[in-house]
Protein backbone atom coordinates (compact mmCIF):
# COMPACT_ATOMS: atom_id res chain seq x y z
CA UNK A 1 0.00 0.00 0.00
CA UNK A 2 3.07 2.66 -0.06
CA UNK A 3 3.27 4.57 2.91
CA UNK A 4 -0.40 5.07 4.50
CA UNK A 5 -2.11 8.66 5.02
CA UNK A 6 0.49 10.10 2.17
CA UNK A 7 -0.72 8.31 -0.87
CA UNK A 8 -1.07 11.43 -2.82
CA UNK A 9 2.00 12.37 -1.88
CA UNK A 10 3.50 9.37 -3.24
CA UNK A 11 4.71 11.27 -6.45
CA UNK A 12 6.54 13.86 -4.97
CA UNK A 13 8.27 11.57 -2.04
CA UNK A 14 9.72 9.13 -4.92
CA UNK A 15 11.71 12.18 -6.45
CA UNK A 16 14.13 12.57 -3.34
CA UNK A 17 13.79 8.40 -2.80
CA UNK A 18 15.39 8.48 -6.25
CA UNK A 19 17.73 10.74 -6.14
CA UNK A 20 19.57 9.22 -2.70
CA UNK A 21 18.97 5.96 -5.06
CA UNK A 22 20.97 6.90 -7.60
CA UNK A 23 23.75 8.79 -5.18
CA UNK A 24 23.79 5.08 -3.53
CA UNK A 25 24.08 3.79 -6.75
CA UNK A 26 27.16 5.74 -7.96
CA UNK A 27 28.92 6.72 -4.49
CA UNK A 28 28.89 2.88 -3.71
CA UNK A 29 30.16 1.46 -6.49
CA UNK A 30 33.00 4.44 -6.86
CA UNK A 31 33.97 3.86 -4.01
CA UNK A 32 34.28 -0.50 -4.30
CA UNK A 33 36.14 0.11 -7.43
CA UNK A 34 38.18 2.79 -5.99
CA UNK A 35 39.36 0.61 -3.40
CA UNK A 36 39.81 -2.27 -5.77
CA UNK A 37 41.94 -0.24 -8.47
CA UNK A 38 43.76 1.74 -6.24
CA UNK A 39 46.91 -0.17 -4.60
CA UNK A 40 47.28 2.45 -2.03
CA UNK A 41 44.07 1.37 -0.85
CA UNK A 42 44.45 -2.28 -0.20
CA UNK A 43 44.65 -2.04 3.54
CA UNK A 44 41.66 -3.36 6.51
CA UNK A 45 40.64 0.26 6.90
CA UNK A 46 39.19 0.53 3.09
CA UNK A 47 38.91 -3.08 2.47
CA UNK A 48 36.57 -3.71 5.43
CA UNK A 49 34.82 0.07 3.91
CA UNK A 50 34.26 -2.21 0.28
CA UNK A 51 32.37 -4.54 2.00
CA UNK A 52 30.30 -1.59 3.51
CA UNK A 53 30.06 -0.25 0.10
CA UNK A 54 28.85 -3.86 -1.44
CA UNK A 55 26.02 -4.61 1.05
CA UNK A 56 25.12 -0.62 0.53
CA UNK A 57 24.85 -0.94 -3.09
CA UNK A 58 22.29 -4.56 -2.23
CA UNK A 59 20.38 -3.31 0.42
CA UNK A 60 19.46 -0.20 -2.02
CA UNK A 61 18.55 -2.62 -4.82
CA UNK A 62 16.56 -5.37 -2.69
CA UNK A 63 14.10 -2.17 -1.65
CA UNK A 64 14.18 0.89 -3.88
CA UNK A 65 13.08 -1.01 -7.78
CA UNK A 66 10.18 -2.25 -6.32
CA UNK A 67 8.99 0.75 -4.06
CA UNK A 68 9.74 3.26 -6.85
CA UNK A 69 7.90 0.73 -8.96
CA UNK A 70 5.26 1.47 -6.37
CA UNK A 71 5.25 5.47 -6.10
CA UNK A 72 4.98 5.96 -10.28
CA UNK A 73 3.15 3.38 -11.55
CA UNK A 74 0.82 2.07 -8.80
CA UNK A 75 2.70 -1.27 -8.67
CA UNK A 76 1.02 -2.91 -5.74
CA UNK A 77 1.12 -6.72 -6.12
CA UNK A 78 3.83 -8.65 -5.47
CA UNK A 79 3.69 -12.39 -5.45
CA UNK A 80 4.16 -14.52 -2.69
CA UNK A 81 7.65 -16.10 -3.47
CA UNK A 82 8.61 -12.70 -4.26
CA UNK A 83 7.83 -11.11 -0.99
CA UNK A 84 9.63 -14.61 0.65
CA UNK A 85 12.83 -13.57 -1.31
CA UNK A 86 12.55 -9.99 -0.64
CA UNK A 87 12.69 -10.79 3.38
CA UNK A 88 15.37 -12.76 3.32
CA UNK A 89 17.27 -10.44 1.59
CA UNK A 90 17.07 -7.68 3.79
CA UNK A 91 17.03 -9.22 7.42
CA UNK A 92 20.67 -11.20 5.26
CA UNK A 93 21.84 -7.55 3.89
CA UNK A 94 21.47 -6.34 7.32
CA UNK A 95 22.91 -8.90 9.38
CA UNK A 96 25.94 -8.72 6.98
CA UNK A 97 26.12 -4.97 7.23
CA UNK A 98 26.18 -5.28 11.34
CA UNK A 99 28.81 -7.74 11.17
CA UNK A 100 31.07 -5.50 8.84
CA UNK A 101 30.52 -2.88 11.45
CA UNK A 102 31.83 -4.77 14.38
CA UNK A 103 34.71 -5.76 12.17
CA UNK A 104 35.58 -2.32 11.40
CA UNK A 105 35.21 -1.24 15.01
CA UNK A 106 37.93 -4.05 16.12
CA UNK A 107 39.96 -2.57 12.64
CA UNK A 108 39.87 1.07 15.04
CA UNK A 109 40.98 -0.89 18.20
CA UNK A 110 43.74 -2.56 16.75
CA UNK A 111 44.93 0.57 14.96
CA UNK A 112 45.14 2.66 18.06
CA UNK A 113 46.03 0.10 21.09
CA UNK A 114 48.46 -1.88 18.60
CA UNK A 115 49.37 0.19 16.00
CA UNK A 116 52.66 -1.44 15.44
CA UNK A 117 50.89 -5.43 15.05
CA UNK A 118 48.29 -3.93 13.31
CA UNK A 119 48.87 -5.24 10.07
CA UNK A 120 50.30 -8.80 11.29
CA UNK A 121 46.87 -8.96 13.22
CA UNK A 122 44.69 -8.27 10.11
CA UNK A 123 46.35 -10.01 7.50
CA UNK A 124 44.73 -10.59 4.36
CA UNK A 125 43.92 -14.08 5.16
CA UNK A 126 41.68 -12.80 8.68
CA UNK A 127 39.83 -10.17 6.37
CA UNK A 128 39.01 -12.84 3.84
CA UNK A 129 37.80 -14.71 6.73
CA UNK A 130 35.48 -12.15 8.41
CA UNK A 131 34.30 -11.51 5.09
CA UNK A 132 33.18 -15.19 4.59
CA UNK A 133 31.99 -15.17 8.43
CA UNK A 134 29.61 -12.21 7.66
CA UNK A 135 28.12 -13.84 5.18
CA UNK A 136 27.96 -17.63 6.87
CA UNK A 137 26.47 -15.73 10.41
CA UNK A 138 23.78 -13.43 7.91
CA UNK A 139 22.55 -17.08 6.09
CA UNK A 140 22.84 -19.13 9.48
CA UNK A 141 20.71 -16.69 11.54
CA UNK A 142 17.95 -15.45 8.32
CA UNK A 143 17.15 -18.80 6.53
CA UNK A 144 14.77 -20.12 9.60
CA UNK A 145 12.71 -16.91 8.73
CA UNK A 146 11.82 -18.32 5.21
CA UNK A 147 10.52 -21.43 6.95
CA UNK A 148 8.81 -19.56 9.65
CA UNK A 149 7.09 -16.97 7.71
CA UNK A 150 6.31 -20.05 4.30
CA UNK A 151 4.96 -22.15 6.64
CA UNK A 152 1.71 -19.65 7.84
CA UNK A 153 -1.53 -19.85 6.50
CA UNK A 154 -3.06 -16.65 5.34
CA UNK A 155 -6.39 -17.14 4.44
CA UNK A 156 -7.63 -13.24 4.88
CA UNK A 157 -6.40 -10.27 4.76
CA UNK A 158 -3.42 -9.94 1.73
CA UNK A 159 -2.56 -5.84 2.10
CA UNK A 160 1.10 -4.72 3.46
CA UNK A 161 1.14 -1.07 4.86
CA UNK A 162 4.52 -0.76 3.42
CA UNK A 163 6.92 -0.12 0.70
CA UNK A 164 8.46 -3.06 0.97
CA UNK A 165 7.43 -6.77 2.29
CA UNK A 166 9.19 -6.58 6.26
CA UNK A 167 8.95 -10.05 8.44
CA UNK A 168 6.65 -8.40 11.31
CA UNK A 169 4.23 -7.12 8.89
CA UNK A 170 3.96 -9.97 6.95
CA UNK A 171 3.69 -12.81 9.71
CA UNK A 172 1.03 -10.25 11.14
CA UNK A 173 -1.11 -11.02 8.30
CA UNK A 174 -1.75 -14.54 8.95
CA UNK A 175 -4.62 -16.67 10.23
CA UNK A 176 -2.36 -18.58 12.87
CA UNK A 177 -0.30 -18.29 15.85
CA UNK A 178 2.76 -16.37 15.37
CA UNK A 179 4.56 -16.72 19.09
CA UNK A 180 7.64 -18.79 16.94
CA UNK A 181 8.15 -16.01 14.72
CA UNK A 182 8.18 -12.99 17.29
CA UNK A 183 10.63 -15.41 20.13
CA UNK A 184 12.63 -15.86 16.84
CA UNK A 185 13.16 -12.44 15.85
CA UNK A 186 14.05 -11.44 19.28
CA UNK A 187 17.04 -13.59 19.83
CA UNK A 188 18.40 -12.94 16.73
CA UNK A 189 17.80 -9.04 17.03
CA UNK A 190 20.36 -9.90 20.44
CA UNK A 191 22.57 -12.57 19.13
CA UNK A 192 22.95 -10.05 16.23
CA UNK A 193 22.76 -6.34 16.18
CA UNK A 194 22.06 -6.38 19.85
CA UNK A 195 25.30 -8.60 20.36
CA UNK A 196 27.13 -5.99 17.80
CA UNK A 197 26.13 -2.97 19.30
CA UNK A 198 27.34 -4.42 22.80
CA UNK A 199 31.36 -5.25 21.07
CA UNK A 200 31.08 -2.29 19.24
CA UNK A 201 31.01 -0.53 22.95
CA UNK A 202 33.33 -2.41 24.48
CA UNK A 203 35.65 -1.92 21.30
CA UNK A 204 34.88 2.05 21.92
CA UNK A 205 35.63 2.16 25.51
CA UNK A 206 39.04 0.72 24.93
CA UNK A 207 39.72 2.94 21.73
CA UNK A 208 38.81 5.64 24.08
CA UNK A 209 41.32 4.54 27.09
CA UNK A 210 44.25 3.91 24.74
CA UNK A 211 43.12 7.98 22.78
CA UNK A 212 43.43 9.47 26.62
CA UNK A 213 46.95 8.19 27.29
CA UNK A 214 48.24 9.98 24.45
CA UNK A 215 50.72 12.39 25.61
CA UNK A 216 49.65 15.40 23.25
CA UNK A 217 45.82 16.96 22.64
CA UNK A 218 46.66 16.64 19.19
CA UNK A 219 47.72 13.40 18.92
CA UNK A 220 44.65 12.19 20.94
CA UNK A 221 42.21 14.81 18.38
CA UNK A 222 44.12 13.19 15.28
CA UNK A 223 43.20 9.35 16.71
CA UNK A 224 39.76 10.32 17.26
CA UNK A 225 39.81 11.45 13.84
CA UNK A 226 40.38 8.08 12.34
CA UNK A 227 37.08 6.77 13.96
CA UNK A 228 34.72 9.59 13.09
CA UNK A 229 33.46 8.33 9.53
CA UNK A 230 33.08 5.20 11.36
CA UNK A 231 30.60 6.89 14.61
CA UNK A 232 29.12 8.52 12.00
CA UNK A 233 28.03 5.62 9.81
CA UNK A 234 27.40 3.46 13.35
CA UNK A 235 24.80 5.89 14.46
CA UNK A 236 23.08 6.40 11.14
CA UNK A 237 22.77 2.30 10.90
CA UNK A 238 21.75 1.37 14.66
CA UNK A 239 20.00 4.54 15.69
CA UNK A 240 16.95 4.90 13.29
CA UNK A 241 16.58 1.03 13.51
CA UNK A 242 15.95 0.99 16.96
CA UNK A 243 13.79 4.37 16.70
CA UNK A 244 11.70 2.35 13.51
CA UNK A 245 10.91 -0.71 15.96
CA UNK A 246 10.16 1.36 18.96
CA UNK A 247 8.08 3.66 16.69
CA UNK A 248 6.53 0.85 14.93
CA UNK A 249 5.52 -0.47 18.26
CA UNK A 250 3.26 2.51 18.45
CA UNK A 251 1.11 1.99 14.52
CA UNK A 252 2.81 4.61 12.93
CA UNK A 253 6.50 4.79 11.38
CA UNK A 254 6.33 3.67 7.50
CA UNK A 255 8.18 6.80 6.48
CA UNK A 256 11.02 6.59 9.01
CA UNK A 257 11.64 2.70 7.84
CA UNK A 258 11.43 4.12 4.56
CA UNK A 259 14.17 6.30 4.94
CA UNK A 260 16.18 4.48 7.28
CA UNK A 261 17.05 1.78 4.36
CA UNK A 262 17.51 4.66 1.87
CA UNK A 263 19.43 7.36 3.29
CA UNK A 264 22.28 5.69 4.88
CA UNK A 265 23.35 4.10 1.80
CA UNK A 266 23.43 7.03 0.03
CA UNK A 267 25.09 9.06 2.74
CA UNK A 268 27.84 6.39 3.54
CA UNK A 269 29.92 6.87 0.58
CA UNK A 270 29.90 10.72 0.79
CA UNK A 271 30.82 10.32 4.46
CA UNK A 272 33.71 8.46 3.94
CA UNK A 273 34.53 9.93 0.48
CA UNK A 274 34.60 13.09 2.65
CA UNK A 275 35.98 12.81 5.54
CA UNK A 276 38.32 10.06 4.79
CA UNK A 277 42.01 11.97 3.08
CA UNK A 278 43.77 9.38 1.30
CA UNK A 279 40.08 8.52 -0.47
CA UNK A 280 39.15 12.38 -0.79
CA UNK A 281 43.09 12.63 -2.65
CA UNK A 282 42.74 9.55 -5.03
CA UNK A 283 39.47 11.13 -5.89
CA UNK A 284 40.46 14.72 -6.79
CA UNK A 285 44.09 13.28 -8.04
CA UNK A 286 41.92 11.26 -10.62
CA UNK A 287 39.41 13.82 -11.64
CA UNK A 288 42.49 16.10 -12.18
CA UNK A 289 43.64 13.67 -14.53
CA UNK A 290 40.59 13.67 -16.72
CA UNK A 291 40.22 17.48 -17.11
CA UNK A 292 43.81 17.27 -18.46
CA UNK A 293 43.09 15.07 -20.74
CA UNK A 294 40.17 16.56 -22.06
Amino acid sequence: MGIPGLEKLQFWISIPFCSMYLVSLVGNSLLTFLICLEHSLHEPMYLFLAMLAMTDFLLSNTIMPKMLSLFWFQARNISFQACITQIFFVIFIFIIESTVLLAMAFDRYVAICFPLRYTMILKPSVIRNIGAFSVARALLFTSPFVFLVERLPFCGNNIIADTYCEQTKVSRLACADITANNIYTLVISFLSTGLDVFLISISYMFILQAVFRLPSRDAQLKALGTCSSHLCVILMFYLPAYLTVLISRLGCGVLLANLYVVVPPALNPIIYGVRTKQIRDIITSRLSRLGLHC
